[in-house]
């Protein structure tokens, strides 16, 4: 059968050679077919040696590039007319004594239907709930505002000492004298300023307890968690209690930070304006001159803490009229660039200038009350242990007991790859790790590559795997069929080259962001470090580590040597990845950092927007 095969085949191809060679042409594809075959072949059947036609190569899918969280023109909530009208078929709650007599509460309701009071929608729902289960007054015994009322009045008269606008807050008592013709006016006053203190009372215990920005309505760069707020509670033990200050104060942040920004807010409002004011394109190097450098003198003596003042002290007495940069000003410029968190190269430049005496009395006082507002919306305990990164310090820094166990510098994002403000709580610590490649960099940054160069990712040492699982080459996929979204994931390898280094500190997130090491630790040196893809780079990554761990060094060194492995936080440890241009060291001294992303500026007209809500408020 074998020969049978071979003998029929090789017949027609002589006879195809021969006509060939006298020059005769088959008269077609399927003359040619049944010279080799002897017939046409049947529809439908694939003969042995026959080949689909290739399929026609698809056109490439442009690419869509995942772009970043964008920032908002904020819009707070609109002030509503708060309705009483339910008020008025409320029962009498037997639990609750009349405070004037067994009808004054209900008869002074009748004052209520022309008073337009204006709130936002949660603190008018409010008032109606609790008043409507609870039928009598707060702040009014017998004919006047009582004790509690007139506290009252005083804590929220002193809202600008926590950096908050008085007038958001401001009520305006009844008169103290009445004559007896005036009793139905006097119900009238007296129930309309109860509503309207309960009201600005419940306006300052959320801006006290949770900010009067919403952060997430900025941008998708903050991710804060609701804090659950319940007004009508509130209320409730305002009634209940004679210590309405010690309880509307106890609704601010409790932490040592929050105080000495109020500190600092309190001082920068007695202090004199600065007027000192240093060429801001100064540069001065050790050995010249400049009239600009006793100015800069002076505002790092007035800025001394006691270890700068140790150690500076009687040098800067002595020469703070040079205009000589002599050897002896060296250190002090160095310290004072260090403790500003700059290269302490000793060279006075721009970026020295700016840091400090860029900052006028405004600049401060803005950065405080920025400050302020911010920290109210993080946990009134910030906890301890815990890590705190403030990225424009482009610092990481951890803290037990009251006491800063490790500070480091950190890298973190670009302003087009910004690094998001948020907390959370550590979780792990993974040595020699892969670094699963973000979509954002695959799309941006990988995949225009990829079109042209689909093995590269082979080549440099990263990993492609589908949605189930199974590795597949990356020069077997056709790039060019996908767009804003690759079904595949990539990661690299531990490495040398790994971008993440040698380890990474895990708080799972939606962000994806984590602080890591890298191979590039050239970046540390640099003043301005806003540089990555947003997550946050250490400069002593094994230091963060083995304190999360509550662990040594070595041990982290010898996990290290032991390949990929993964090492859980076994205690309770937040991180707060934040934002503050103005925020206290250890011993209360606040310093003062630039504006890295433009956040103060947007918070700051997130409040304005705020204000020109409440403005026309009664």
């Amino acid at each position: 059968m074998q020969s049978f095969r071979r003998k029929s085949v090789m017949l027609p191809l002589a006879a195809l050679t021969a006509t060939l060679a006298m020059g005769v042409q088959p008269s077609g594809a399927q003359g040619l077919f049944d010279m080799l075959f002897g017939g046409p072949p049947r529809h439908g059947t694939r003969l042995q040696g026959e080949f689909p036609p290739p399929p026609k190569p698809k056109k490439p899918v442009a690419v869509t590039r995942i772009s970043s969280p964008t920032y908002n023109t904020y819009k707070p909530d609109r002030l509503v007319r708060v309705d009483f009208s339910a008020l008025s078929s409320t029962p009498q709650n037997a639990a609750f004594a009349p405070s004037l007599t067994g009808t004054a509460f209900r008869e002074a309701l009748s004052g209520l239907e022309a008073f337009d009071l204006m709130a936002e929608p949660s603190v008018a729902k409010a008032l109606v709930a609790y008043y409507s289960a609870n039928p009598d007054f707060i702040w009014v015994s017998g004919t006047s505002v009582n004790g509690r009322g007139q506290e009252a009045v005083r804590v929220l008269g002193e809202a600008a000492s926590h950096g908050l606008e008085p007038s958001d807050y401001s009520v305006s008592a009844p008169a103290a004298g009445y004559s007896t013709d005036e009793t139905a006016g006097r119900l009238q006053d007296l129930i309309r300023f109860e509503m309207a203190l309960s009201a600005r009372v419940l306006r300052y215990v959320h801006d006290a307890q949770q900010g009067r920005i919403e952060p997430n309505r900025i941008s998708g760069y903050y991710d804060f968690p609701a804090k659950p707020l319940d007004m009508p509670a509130v209320l409730k033990t305002l009634a209940h209690t004679q210590e309405a200050r010690a309880y509307l104060e106890s609704r601010h942040p409790q932490n040592p930070e929050y105080q000495a920004l109020r500190v600092e807010l309190e001082a920068l409002e007695a202090s004199a304006e600065n007027d000192i004011v240093v060429d801001p394109k100064l540069l001065l190097k050790p050995g010249e001159t400049s009239t600009e450098l006793p100015k800069l003198l002076s505002l790092i003596a007035r800025d001394l803490d006691d270890e700068m003042g140790a150690d500076f002290g009687e040098t800067l007495a002595r020469l703070n009229a040079s205009d000589a940069y002599v050897p002896e000003l060296v250190p002090v410029i160095e310290a004072a660039q260090k403790k500003a968190g700059l290269k302490p190269d000793g060279v006075v430049g721009p970026r020295t200038v700016a840091a400090l005496a860029g900052n006028s009395k405004a600049d401060r006082l803005e950065k405080v009350k920025i400050a302020l507002e911010q920290l109210r919306w993080l946990p009134s305990d910030l906890g301890s242990p815990r890590v705190f990164i403030n990225q424009p310090a482009y610092s990481a820094s951890y803290i037990d007991g009251g006491e800063e166990k490790l500070k480091t510098r950190v890298v973190i994002g670009k302003t087009s790859n910004q690094t998001s403000f948020f907390y959370d709580e550590i979780e792990q610590v993974d040595y020699n790790p892969y670094w699963g490649v973000p979509q954002s960099i695959i799309v941006n940054e990988m995949l225009p590559r990829l079109r042209n160069d689909p093995g590269y990712l082979d080549r440099s040492g990263y990993e492609v795997s589908d949605a189930k699982g199974r590795r597949i080459p990356s020069s077997s996929i056709d790039w060019s069929q996908y767009g804003g979204k690759v079904p595949f994931n990539v990661r690299q390898a531990p490495s040398e080259a790994n971008a993440l280094g040698e380890l990474k500190i895990l708080f799972p997130n939606k962000h994806a962001i984590y602080m890591h090491d890298t191979p590039q630790k050239a970046f540390f040196q640099r003043d301005n470090r806003a540089l990555s893809h947003g997550c946050v780079r250490l400069q002593d990554p094994r230091g963060m580590a083995a304190a999360v761990l509550g662990t040594s060094v070595d041990h982290i060194a010898q996990k290290l040597k032991q390949g990929h492995s993964t090492e859980k936080v076994t205690r309770k440890i937040p991180v707060y990845v934040a934002y503050f241009t103005a925020w206290p060291d250890m011993t209360g001294t606040v310093e003062y950092f630039g504006d890295v992303y433009d956040r103060d500026v947007r918070l700051r007209q997130a409040l304005d927007a705020t204000e020109a809500v409440r403005a026309p408020a009664s």
